[in-house]
């Protein structure tokens, strides 16, 4: 067991000091802590978070590895920042039995770079019809706890009401991917001024906001725990304040390029904008980094969806949607709410690790940076600015909306369990 000294950190941004890590734990946090035979990183200026957690990652394994696998997805989250990822029910076969969410469980303690916490799917075949296996997945080694169809909208009314009280005896939750499928038959991109002078089909709001709106209520008439996948709009943000409001227990994440990126972008025809939710308008961007800052909106969540080369270089209607995010998720939260003053480090902390931890039931995951407390640590220097070069991205895919771009911030180190997974910025 090895013992290890982190010197002079910030912790969640505050006062520096000293955390010493000995195997597995945290085992002291003060000043002036002396090093002993442990290897010592210097921290100064650096900023200390517990690990991050992504409620929403798509690692594609199995059936397409060809744009990623649990490997190469754990490898990108360590690099990220995370120390934890809930992998996405719509692969090949789908997770929706025991033995296949087991499978992606088992890959990911085998990958040593970060836990993987399968999702299990809503529906057999996420066809929307029957309800999969929910109990034996969390029955399962594997544990489940958190249930999506994302990719498709669990869009039966009644299916969606007796997956919300099946997952309440375990206190379990359903992961909604809010969009009504008719009313978004063909849709390319948000409806609106942009959709209409380019003569895409437009994704009107009211798609998320009326299944959002439906599944609220059916949530409060279960006493059941719902959660709503990538927010997008500013209609979104309203409802689930108004069901906050009365007290019903609904939760809502954003993906950090909602937060930054708007449907303008879609004027250049490049298929990387492509993405599911669409990218909305400015006003919606500003109506979404204000709901994460009041807590309204609970947590950022990458949706990182990789794809191969030939999925996006081709013309914009035929490209696949999704970017990929694991990599840039804590660049793209610093530029947008912590140097707009809207989050402190502590506000991240709390929107990147200890509330996706707490929805997704993960006791280990998104705990005090304090003695005692597992050593899931993510060390970020957030004076380091510089462009993306997806060319050095450890995911299999390169699809991201942010090439060339610069962006601040840079993770420095991630510990899983007190192991170094990565080191100045290199994979261990």
């Amino acid at each position: 067991m090895s013992t290890i000294l982190i010197r002079g950190a910030k912790i969640l941004g505050g006062e520096a000091a000293d955390v010493l890590i000995d195997g597995e734990t945290i085992a002291r946090v003060g000043t002036g802590i002396e090093a002993g035979d442990a290897t010592v990183v210097e921290a100064a200026g650096q900023v200390l978070l517990p690990g991050l957690v992504d409620l929403h990652t798509h690692l594609r394994e199995p059936g397409r590895e060809d744009s990623e696998t649990v490997l190469t997805g754990t490898k990108a989250a360590a690099v990220g920042g995370f120390t934890a990822v809930h992998a996405m029910a719509n692969t090949f076969p789908v997770a929706d039995t025991a033995g296949v969410v087991e499978q992606v469980w088992r890959l990911g303690r085998e990958s040593g770079y970060c836990d993987v916490q399968p999702v299990g799917a809503v529906t057999v075949g996420l066809e929307g019809k029957n309800l999969a296996e929910l109990g034996a997945m969390h029955e399962s080694a594997a544990r489940v706890r958190v249930f999506s169809d994302d990719g498709k909208c669990v869009d039966d009314a009644v299916i969606m009401r007796r997956a919300l009280e099946y997952v309440k005896a375990f206190d379990g939750v359903v992961a909604q991917h809010a969009q009504e499928p008719r009313l978004t038959e063909g849709a390319q991109m948000n409806e609106g001024v942009v959709s209409a002078e380019l003569g895409l089909g437009g994704w009107p709001a009211v798609a998320e906001e009326s299944i959002i709106a439906r599944d609220v209520l059916l949530a409060a008439h279960v006493g059941s725990r719902v959660h709503i996948c990538h927010l997008s709009t500013a209609g979104s943000v309203e409802l689930v304040r108004w069901a906050k409001s009365k007290g019903w227990q609904v939760t809502a994440e954003v993906t950090p390029h909602h937060l930054l990126l708007t449907d303008e972008l879609v004027r250049s025809y490049n298929p990387v904008y492509k993405v599911n939710p669409p990218l909305r308008t400015e006003a919606d961007v500003t109506a979404l980094r204000e709901a994460l800052a009041d807590g309204t909106i609970d947590c950022v969540a990458t949706d990182h969806a990789p794809h191969p080369h030939e999925d996006k270089d081709c013309e914009w209607a035929a490209a696949a949607m999704g970017m990929v995010g694991l990599e840039t998720a804590l660049s793209v939260v610093q530029e947008t709410m912590v140097e707009t003053g809207l989050l402190d480090w502590a506000g991240v902390a709390d929107r990147m690790s200890f509330r996706p931890a707490l929805i997704g039931r993960l006791e280990s995951h998104g705990r005090p940076v304090s003695a005692g407390e597992p050593a899931n640590l993510t060390l970020v220097d957030p004076a380091y600015r510089g462009p993306v070069d997806p060319a050095g991205f450890a995911s299999r895919s390169r699809n991201t909306p942010y090439e060339g771009r610069e962006l601040p911030g840079r993770v420095t180190h991630t510990f899983l369990r007190g192991r170094a997974t990565v080191v100045d910025g290199i994979l261990a």
